[in-house]
């Protein structure tokens, strides 16, 4: 029996279909939440922002630039698969935004229950105010707001690869030794990809998404011209951004570090008579690849330990960069796996 006054904390989940344009289907879109108070039951439903004046509406807009995400020191996560692959590695988002006119399926209402129940506070748009907020030219209505995170050098330990559960980091990104699968022997032969000074986010991207294809313990990204929490990055990457370790710093910095741990540095570079299939990619290695005009700086080319190329049979002289980074990396992966 319920008091009067009496607020009993409890939760009943409740979920609405309503009829699509497919004859005889329905379609689970919205969810609502109700507590008991004095004996009944109250809705309590996320806030519906339909104003495109709203300011949380203005936030999200300034979250697409730089600047305004370092200020804040957050970033957007736009997309079922991004988010929920966020979620799995245990991002913790401060708030998700739907608009269920947008839903592309039927499972938008338990990633949205999850988010909720990971801390994260929910805001239902209209269609007209989650189009202004999106990045993407057709959105499915899923948009997280998270904290950006930071993570250096000395978090990859070399041996170990990955730092142990007690290290220190920023933001609430998951320690870089929760990233490494459970079960999983640690590297004694560390695998990296170290990128200099690349400039279109969706490359970033996809390269980050190739170094989790190939199985490469980290990516270092050295002079970093695009921001790894920029919406292309965080979209080309498919969500590979909250499971891969990612260290940004500057290329002097990463070669001492290297030269220090003693990883063998393999520089890509059409510039060269050396084939990469004809390189020793074993061993512990990190190889490097530039951005897509200059290509790597005279500091790489300098200070690498060798020097390779992929062939080229046409009139073009160099491959994208992420092309590039594919086809290296996978030659790395059959050599040290052969």
């Amino acid at each position: 029996m319920v008091g009067k006054g009496l607020v009993v904390e409890y939760f009943l989940f409740h979920h609405e279909t309503h009829e699509t344009h497919e004859k005889g289907k329905t379609e689970e879109i919205l969810f609502r939440v109700f507590r008991v108070f004095s004996g009944e039951l109250l809705p309590v439903l996320p806030e519906k922002i339909t104003s495109l004046q709203n300011p949380r509406i203005k936030q999200l807009v300034r979250l697409r630039d730089r600047r305004d995400r370092d200020d804040a020191g957050l970033f957007m996560i736009e997309g079922y698969r991004e988010i929920r692959r966020a979620l799995e590695k245990g991002v913790r988002l401060n708030e998700l935004y739907f608009s269920p006119d947008w839903f592309l399926g039927e499972n938008e209402p338990a990633l949205i229950e999850q988010a909720k129940q990971a801390g994260a506070q929910l805001f239902e748009l209209s269609k007209e105010a989650f189009a202004k907020v999106a990045y993407r030219e057709r959105p499915d209505g899923l948009l997280a707001v998270a904290a950006q995170w930071k993570h250096s050098l000395n978090d990859l330990l070399v041996g170990r690869a990955l730092r142990p559960t007690d290290a220190p980091d920023v933001g609430d990104q998951p320690s870089l030794s929760e990233l490494w699968p459970t079960g999983k022997p640690r590297p004694t032969d560390p695998f990296l990809l170290v990128v200099e000074s690349i400039e279109k986010p969706g490359n970033l991207g996809t390269i980050l998404r190739s170094a989790d294809a190939a199985g490469c313990d980290a990516v270092i990204v050295c002079d970093a011209v695009t921001d790894i929490f920029n919406p292309n990055v965080v979209r080309a990457s498919t969500g590979v951004l909250f499971s891969v370790p990612i260290v940004v710093s500057d290329s002097m910095a990463v070669h001492t570090w290297l030269k220090e741990k003693g990883i063998r540095i393999v520089a890509t570079t059409p510039d060269t008579p050396n084939l990469y299939t004809k390189a020793d990619l074993r061993g512990p290695l990190a190889i490097v690849m530039g951005s897509e005009q200059y290509g790597l700086s005279q500091f790489w080319l300098k200070e690498s330990h060798q020097l390779v190329r992929i062939p080229m049979a046409g009139q073009a002289d160099s491959l994208n960069v992420a092309m590039a980074a594919i086809i290296t990396l996978f030659e790395a992966v059959r050599q040290r796996n052969g």
